[in-house]
């Protein structure tokens, strides 16, 4: 039953692909082009091929494909992903506009047609004396007048320009935003059973870095750098970051060796770890100097910072335990808890987790992906409460899939903890 499902699955997804690529490309190339022209030969070329390296880039990773293969493909497959959805909304929004610029053309040139007198030929004066004027010379033929776009062309060309620059410069933007780096952002939390001493305590939180064919070692030491800039007390690696194995990724990870912080910096898997071998990663971080949290707990800087395995590890029997990263300890001492999910701020909230610091959602990455974010995550970003605990969820440092982000920039947050001792 579930393989039937998910064929019938595959099969509504890849038609609804089919019709909006045919919608693009009417809008964009059928109604701005004519017959046979080299423009419309060229887009109906692209029309086929942005789709296939669209779907080259999504199943390379997973068929095994070499790396170089994987990097040639994503490219240019994922960037059509982004403009796909931004050239649709824009030639959408452009349905609204197209009637009311028809009609406005329409009433523009209906008053030079009425008003245009009609003038007589003047007649040609005859003079007594004039000599009688030989045969006329012969006119050659007259050159055919350049045919006019029609008023249907004309509209459909600036509807269609327009869904284009919007569509390709919101990209553009996105994708700007992602290649220079996340920025830096602040936040005071303030919690209840934190000591005096720990006030002022600084985490730095990276979540959602998505080393692969894309983001690769130039991406990871620009966060570092950042990091590091902060001067943080604690750097809390949040999850998801790789998508690709260590014999592919294992370079590009290199610079988190560079990580520098005065209680150290520690990592928790997330969801993509576990498709990319979990195992083989907690260890090589390990190498790197970063500390993994396999549903365990330290002590530090006055409370206790505990860290889960992500939920997509219960299919290989290695998922959260709460117990297990949160039994036994001292319920005087203030608990923080890195956890990429924010969906487990249930069990956070049962167990007396003070702050749990996530990721996962990207803020949702690409607008309006928030909306479709909000339905299976309780925060799409930012600080909530819930009961006694509070969650932090980070918008993460890098991207999955396009390396585009709108309405969604780039974060680490640096969570200063607050005592109210102070």
């Amino acid at each position: 039953m579930r393989v039937v499902v998910a064929v019938l699955a595959a099969l509504v997804v890849l038609a609804l692909l089919v019709a909006v690529h045919r919608y693009v490309w009417r809008r964009l190339v059928g109604d701005t082009t004519r017959r046979g022209s080299p423009w419309r030969r060229a887009g109906t070329i692209a029309a086929y091929a942005l789709p296939l390296l669209s779907a080259g880039a999504l199943v390379a990773g997973p068929a095994g494909a070499p790396f170089p293969v994987q990097r040639a493909l994503a490219w240019p497959g994922y960037l059509w992903l982004a403009a796909l959805l931004y050239l649709t909304l824009a030639l959408l929004a452009g349905e609204a506009v197209r009637p009311l610029l028809r009609r406005w053309l329409a009433r523009r040139a209906a008053p030079v047609r009425e008003s245009a007198p009609v003038r007589e030929p003047a007649p040609v004066p005859v003079a007594a004396s004039a000599p009688e004027a030989g045969p006329a010379p012969e006119a050659g033929p007259a050159a055919p007048p350049l045919p006019a776009p029609s008023r249907r062309l004309f509209v459909a060309r600036a509807v269609g320009g327009a869904a284009a620059v919007a569509g390709f410069g919101t990209v553009g933007y996105g994708a700007y935003g992602v290649l220079r780096g996340p920025r830096v952002k602040r936040v005071t939390v303030p919690l209840a059973r934190l000591p005096r001493s720990a006030h002022g305590f600084r985490i730095a939180v990276v979540s959602d870095i998505h080393l692969g064919p894309i983001l690769g070692r130039s991406h990871t030491q620009r966060i570092v750098d950042a990091v590091n800039r902060t001067q943080p007390d604690l750097i809390a690696v949040v999850g998801d970051l790789v998508d690709g194995s260590v014999a592919d990724l294992g370079p590009a990870a290199e610079p988190l060796a560079g990580l520098r912080a005065r209680h150290g910096a520690f990592f928790v898997t997330g969801n993509h770890e576990y498709y990319s071998g979990a195992a083989q990663w907690v260890d090589h971080v390990r190498e790197l100097g970063l500390h993994p949290l396999e549903n365990a707990r330290v002590e530090t800087g006055g409370f206790d910072l505990a860290g889960v395995n992500d939920i997509a590890g219960e299919s290989e029997g290695q998922g959260p335990d709460f117990a297990r990263a949160l039994g036994d300890r001292d319920p005087a001492r203030a608990v923080v808890l890195m956890a990429h999910q924010p969906v487990v701020i249930d069990e956070a909230v049962e167990h007396g987790v003070d702050l749990q610091l996530s990721g996962h959602t990207h803020g949702g990455q690409l607008w309006p992906g928030n909306y479709v974010a909000e339905l299976s995550n309780p925060t799409v970003a930012g600080l909530e409460r819930y009961g006694d605990t509070q969650l932090y969820v980070t918008r993460g440092a890098g991207a999955w899939g396009p390396p585009v982000r709108v309405g969604a920039p780039s974060d680490i947050t640096v969570v200063e903890l607050a005592s109210r001792q102070a």
